[in-house]
């Protein structure tokens, strides 16, 4: 008797939020795939706490458990390995160890990286703040500012979306009034594209702890002692900083076009996201940010058995694109799991439909401000609110159990 081969597995590239999702969805359909997670971190990172645990409101086993605790008795196997080159036509892949992975279906999952844009100094010089190692170096660099208590120490965080409006928040409660903070953004608002509400609040919450704000300000290059800026075509909003140095009179107003050299002890990048794909052959269509084409089904463009979500897909429909959120790619990874059981059964895919359950911004410790569902409301309560709804998204009912059993002692 000749043995029956075993069938290529369901290979999920990248274990972030839509891919660990992914698999876990994937898994609890009856008589699933062989499924294949490769993901080269030991611990599962919830982004959109990472706040918290810079402050120190959650503990670290809550915000990052270990993917083998998570992953144990659910039929997933887990490669601790990185994708390192697709071959789609093989239907394969080659890891950074040097194994060769065929795949049934694969799912591109390797999430998103800063993008510098191109501007000089800011790989070199700025920080980021997308893993636990940022975390470490963002808890020492809180302690030295603290510590030496200098005149016009200065730090600056360049973005004002939601990662950028969240962080600055965290840091000005956790420095105590001990260093000048900065929050520079390009376009002429803070959270652009955030609800009126939340705009509002976190505008707020800004004057409140005394954050300049620079709206219509361009980077020009960062180096190891500050940033070059330049006046964009766009007038200051209401509470903002003036574009002029800290030594300057604060009547003074800057024009559009005017430079100045903005002196600072440490700089943090948010102000952008692009794709964090592997090499893939035949290289598939992709946008200016290296995000793959996908049909409205999740599938990339193309490609019959290569499907993607999250920060490195872009559904040809979407338009505006999606947010680079932890709230879309889990919508996404509930149907992407389904439309796997379809495909892998030659059945027709469904498309994805996004429901928009609102938005959430943490404004310092303790505060937020949310709305969505009918619901309006910012400050404790709403801090609160968030703090269930992340609750709900985190991966396996275990690891849910434990940090609600963790928060109801607190609370207590």
């Amino acid at each position: 008797m000749v043995p029956t081969p075993k069938p290529a597995p369901v290979v999920i590239a990248g274990g972030g939020f839509g891919g660990l999702t992914t698999a876990l969805a994937l898994a609890a359909h009856k008589q699933h795939p062989p499924i294949l997670l490769i993901e080269p971190q030991e611990r599962f990172l919830f982004l959109p706490l990472l706040y918290e645990l810079l402050s120190g409101e959650l503990r670290r086993w809550e915000v990052a458990p270990r993917y083998d605790a998570l992953l144990a008795g659910r039929g997933v196997a887990w490669l601790r390995d990185r994708v390192a080159h697709i071959d789609t036509a093989g239907h394969s892949l080659q890891t950074d160890s040097g194994r060769q992975v065929a795949y049934s279906r694969l799912v591109l999952a390797t999430g998103g990286r800063s993008d510098d844009f191109g501007i000089p100094g800011v790989a070199e010089h700025a920080l980021d703040f997308r893993s636990l190692a940022d975390v470490e170096r963002l808890h020492e660099l809180i302690q030295r500012l603290k510590q030496r208590q200098r005149p016009l120490q200065r730090l600056v965080v360049v973005g004002a979306g939601p990662s950028g409006v969240e962080l600055i928040c965290k840091l000005a409660d956790l420095l105590e009034g001990s260093t000048i903070l900065e929050l520079v953004e390009q376009g002429p608002e803070l959270l652009p594209n955030s609800r009126s509400f939340n705009r509002d609040q976190a505008r707020s919450a800004l004057l409140r702890r005394d954050i300049h704000l620079r709206t219509g300000t361009r980077v020009e290059g960062i180096d190891a002692s500050g940033l070059e800026l330049v006046r964009g075509g766009a007038a200051p909003m209401a509470g903002s900083a003036p574009m002029a140095s800290a030594e300057a009179s604060p009547a003074r107003q800057a024009l559009p076009g005017q430079r100045e050299r903005l002196p600072a002890d440490a700089v943090i990048w948010t102000a952008g996201m692009a794709a964090n794909l592997p090499p893939i052959s035949p290289a598939p269509e992709r946008d200016r940010r290296g995000r793959v084409v996908c049909q409205s089904d999740l599938q990339v463009t193309g490609l019959r058995d290569v499907f993607s979500l999250g920060d490195g897909a872009l559904c040809g429909d979407d338009q505006p694109p999606l947010p680079a959120t932890a709230q879309v790619a889990y919508q996404q990874a509930q149907q992407l799991a389904a439309n796997l059981m379809l495909s892998l059964a030659d059945q027709p895919l469904k498309p994805f439909q996004w429901n928009d359950l609102g938005e959430m911004v943490g404004l310092g410790i303790g505060q937020a401000s949310l709305t969505g569902l009918g619901i309006t409301l910012a400050g404790p309560a709403a801090f609160q609110i968030r703090q269930l709804a992340y609750l709900a998204r985190m991966p396996g009912l275990s690891h849910q159990l434990r940090v609600a059993a963790g928060w109801l002692a607190d609370w207590r």
